[in-house]
């Protein structure tokens, strides 16, 4: 069988939802008219990818080439799965990514050198892997974005940093499950860039709570997300995947899920021990080594993120300039 991927398009202002294959574009309601949304597909995941590939192997006529598409129809990737769902995501799940982020915000031993930390991290790290639980939490909806929309900068926080992430969208409920079913569970894998807001995620004035992530990472398109859904019957081990984001052209961030330190069946084996996890829901996995905070370098208007995830394509995402204008509830503080 001849790989393909699921996309969500906005061409002529509807929403169709696609199959595409050699960047040429299908339109699923051709084979299966009762899909009306690329979320209709999870009703039978198996079965619909199945007609879709004898679809298009009794040579089914494409709507397009996609770029050209997207130029001719005024159209935009939007999202691949269409309705969105939540975001449930993994943090502090990379172990290289861990110990960078430790040395920059020096995080350890009072004192302790950058190599005493990095070795300090090292160590804690290793223990939480083989002991600890990983750390989750939730994203919005309306903070995911398409794979080549604009992302604006925030007017309240600054140092905006970058993170690329390997996405798992779940294809069937999953409730309880152990680690050695949770791939049975997964429909395919996208790309998500998880922009972040560094100075926001602090709480000084609720030091033991510390951290808010709802306000450092659910801003407006803070979740670019695609292009595009490969089942996971094209990603043979989703464990072994070369990732890599550029800004400006510069290699960033440049690792592999192979550094994970709790793995795709790990996450969803975990998430699912405390929550019912619905088909559509976008598990993203976290970030390698190689964000902003280490670098010193943070996003800034007219930057341009290339994020690349072997075998699922490739996003564009421009920054553009905040504002200007506080919101409300800041403006009267």
């Amino acid at each position: 069988m001849t790989a393909f991927a699921i996309a969500s398009l906005l061409l002529d202002g509807e929403v169709v939802p696609a199959v595409i294959r050699d960047e040429l574009v299908y339109d699923i309601r051709t084979a299966l008219p009762a899909v009306a949304r690329t979320a209709d597909l999870f009703g039978d995941w198996d079965r619909n990818l199945d007609l879709l590939a004898d679809h298009l192997d009794r040579g089914a006529a494409p709507a397009g080439g996609i770029e050209t598409l997207l130029a001719d129809r005024r159209g935009r990737m939007l999202p691949p799965v269409q309705p969105v769902g939540p975001v449930i995501a993994a943090g502090a799940n990379y172990r290289e990514h861990i110990i960078q982020m430790s040395v920059a915000h020096g995080l350890g031993s009072d004192g302790a050198s950058p190599q005493q930390l990095r070795a300090e991290a090292a160590a804690e790290m290793d223990e939480r892997i083989r002991t600890g639980d990983p750390y989750i939490w939730t994203g919005l909806a309306s903070a995911v974005s398409g794979a080549r929309d604009d992302v604006v900068l925030p007017d309240v926080g600054h140092d905006v940093d970058w993170e690329i992430e390997l996405g798992v969208y779940l294809g069937r409920t999953a409730h309880r499950v152990g680690a050695d079913d949770a791939l049975r569970h997964v429909a395919g894998y996208t790309i998500v860039n998880d922009l972040t807001v560094r100075s926001l995620v602090p709480r000084n004035d609720m030091a033991k709570i510390g951290t808010d992530w709802f306000r450092a990472k659910n801003q407006p398109g803070f979740f670019p997300t695609g292009p595009w859904l490969v089942p996971a019957r094209f990603v043979p081990d989703p464990g072994a995947l070369a990732m890599r984001l550029r800004l400006n052209g510069e290699v960033m961030q440049d690792s592999s899920s192979a550094d994970l330190a709790f793995d795709v069946p790990a996450l969803i084996s975990y998430a699912s021990s405390v929550a019912v996890l619905q088909p559509g829901d976008l598990l993203i996995t976290g970030s390698p080594a190689g964000n902003g905070s280490h670098w010193g370098r943070f996003l800034t208007d007219g930057d341009v993120m290339d994020a690349e995830i072997e075998g699922l394509g490739a996003q564009r995402t421009v920054v553009r300039g905040a504002s200007g204008e506080l919101p409300p509830w800041q403006a009267s503080r």
